[in-house]
């Protein structure tokens, strides 16, 4: 594939993701809380929860980490599981009248972001070469760290003015990886110990 298409899929792939993966999710989040719709805001919060672990690649990205190409894929099906896992969440949802703007809207949502999550791991499965330490090197993998380091950039800047300290690349993927501990103490948890006992029930989760 030429360089340019394929940097071209990678910010088409990035700017989607801020659309699909952030901002709608915000957007739906704040609707679902202002019209108390409790089983909403759980599938929303719970989401939140698993799609931190796309952050968490950013930051271990911006110092071209090997684990954060691996995290690319792993992230996005993990949010597709997300959406759909919750037996009790999706019956509530079904039970919403489907013309309803709320319901209408997250229904769209769930189904374009699952779609693009898969396409978007699909494409970062091309990226895991890099995880091999030559990120600095390959092309490719140049286009895929083109978005963490120029946020980083812009969270420098603005740690230094808030904070007067250096957010410098190597302090990112520090809390990079104790994120990714957490999250992975955290998965392992709910692992072992809730879906043994609850099953695909979110209840209050």
């Amino acid at each position: 594939m030429p360089e340019q298409l394929y940097r071209s899929l990678v910010w088409l792939d990035v700017r989607l993701g801020m659309l699909f993966a952030v901002g709608l999710p915000l957007v739906l989040l704040l609707w679902a809380v202002l019209r108390r719709e409790q089983a909403l805001v759980r599938l929303m919060g719970l989401y939140w929860k698993v799609a931190s672990l796309q952050l968490i690649a950013l930051l271990l990205l911006t110092d071209n980490r090997p684990t954060g190409f691996l995290l690319l894929v792993v992230a996005p099906l993990l949010v597709v599981a997300s959406l759909w896992f919750w037996v009790d969440l999706n019956e509530e949802l079904a039970d919403m009248p489907p013309w309803r703007a709320l319901p209408l809207t997250l229904r769209i949502w769930r189904w374009s972001l699952t779609l693009l999550s898969l396409a978007g791991a699909s494409l970062a499965v091309t990226a895991l070469p890099c995880m091999g330490g030559a990120g600095a090197t390959l092309r490719l993998c140049r286009a895929w760290l083109e978005a963490p380091q120029g946020l980083h950039g812009v969270v420098a800047r603005v740690f230094a003015f808030v904070f007067g300290g250096a957010w410098t690349p190597g302090v990112a993927a520090f809390v990079g990886y104790a994120a990714l501990v957490a999250y992975v103490v955290g998965l392992f948890q709910w692992l072992v110990v809730r879906l043994p006992r609850l099953g695909r029930v979110a209840g209050e989760f």
